[in-house]
C-alpha cells in the first residue's frame, strides 16, 4: 500500500509530477483536499490488492495544507506507506511561468498582486513544508522533474536518502538544501580554454582539480563534516538530507566534488546525486 501526497507552491510543477507518478504505474488524483485523503484511501485499501496511489493536495480548498500532519500519521496507522513531496520554487520563477502561462494565481484577488499572491501561498504553506521531501524545480525542464520523481521512487523511504546536488551561486541557492557548502575559493578550470566547455565529470577537469591541495582539503573537510553529523540526522527521522555544493557556475568544481562524495558515501549509504545546472 504505497501512498505519496503531492503538495507545493501553486506553478511549482505539481500537474508534471503528479504525470510522472501516472507513467511509474501509479492510480493518480488531482486536486484532493486535505479532510478527503484518508476517506479516499480508506476507499481505495477496500477495494483489494496491492495499490499504488500519488495524491495532488488542493492548497486552495485546504488552507495551509491544515491538518496534514495528522493525516500522515492517519494513514501510517492504516497500514499505508506513506510519502509527501513538496515542490517549491523560486518567486522569480513563479512569476515567469505564471506570465508566460497568462494563468490566474489561485490565491490571487483584486487586492493582491501576482508576487504578494505567491508569498501569500508560500506563507500559509510554510509548516506543511516541513513535513515533506522538498523538490525545488526553479528554472527545471519537465523532463528532469520526471527523471527526479523516477529517482524518488527507486529508493528505500524507510532508510535516510543522502543527495548530494551541484549547483551555481549565480543563479541561487537551491530551495530543498539541508547544508551548503561554497566551494568558489577553489581554482577555477574554467579559466582553461579547453577545459571550459567540459564538466567536473570529465577527466581534463578531474585531473586540473586533483593537482591542487587546497581541494583535496575541501573535499576531505566536507567528508569529515557530512560523515560525523549523519548518524544525528538520521535520529531526527529524516527522510531525505540534501547536502548542497556550489561553485560560480555549477559545472566543474562542485560537479566534481559531488561525485567524488557521492561514491564516497553510497557503499554505507542511499545515494543520489543531481546536477542542477547541468540540465
Amino acid at each position: 500500500m504505497d501512498l505519496v501526497l503531492i503538495g507545493g507552491v501553486s506553478g511549482s510543477g505539481k500537474s508534471v509530477a503528479l504525470a510522472a507518478f501516472e507513467d511509474a504505474g501509479y492510480d493518480t488524483i488531482g486536486n484532493l483536499p486535505v479532510a478527503l485523503v484518508v476517506p479516499t484511501a480508506d476507499h481505495l485499501k477496500g477495494a483489494g490488492g496491492d495499490r499504488r496511489v500519488a495524491i495532488a493536495l488542493d492548497a486552495k480548498s485546504s488552507p495551509g495544507l491544515q491538518g496534514l500532519g495528522a493525516t500522515l500519521e492517519a494513514l501510517k496507522a492504516r497500514g499505508w506507506n506513506v510519502r509527501f513531496v513538496f515542490l517549491d520554487a523560486t518567486v522569480e520563477t513563479l512569476v515567469k511561468r505564471f506570465s508566460e502561462t497568462r494563468r490566474r494565481h489561485p490565491f490571487s484577488s483584486g487586492e493582491r498582486t501576482l508576487v504578494e499572491a505567491i508569498r501569500h501561498e508560500r506563507d500559509q504553506l510554510a509548516e506543511a513544508r516541513l513535513l515533506g521531501t522538498v523538490f525545488d524545480t526553479s528554472e527545471l525542464p519537465a523532463a528532469a522533474l520526471r527523471n527526479w520523481v523516477r529517482e524518488f521512487l527507486s529508493v528505500d523511504p524507510s532508510r535516510l536518502v543522502l543527495l548530494f546536488e551541484s549547483f551555481g551561486f549565480k543563479v541561487g541557492i537551491p530551495l530543498d538544501a539541508d547544508l551548503v557548502f561554497d566551494v568558489r575559493c577553489l581554482p577555477n578550470p574554467h579559466y582553461e580554454p579547453a577545459l571550459a566547455p567540459q564538466t567536473g565529470r570529465d577527466a581534463g577537469v578531474v585531473e586540473f582539480l586533483e593537482r591542487a591541495p587546497e581541494v583535496e582539503r575541501m573535499y576531505g573537510d566536507i567528508y569529515h563534516f557530512v560523515a560525523s553529523w549523519l548518524p544525528d540526522y538520521a535520529r531526527d527521522n529524516r527522510n531525505y538530507l540534501t547536502v548542497a555544493v556550489g561553485c560560480t557556475g555549477g559545472r566543474h568544481r562542485s560537479v566534481y566534488l559531488v561525485e567524488r562524495l557521492a561514491r564516497a558515501f553510497e557503499s554505507r549509504y542511499q545515494v543520489l546525486r543531481r546536477h542542477r545546472e547541468l540540465h
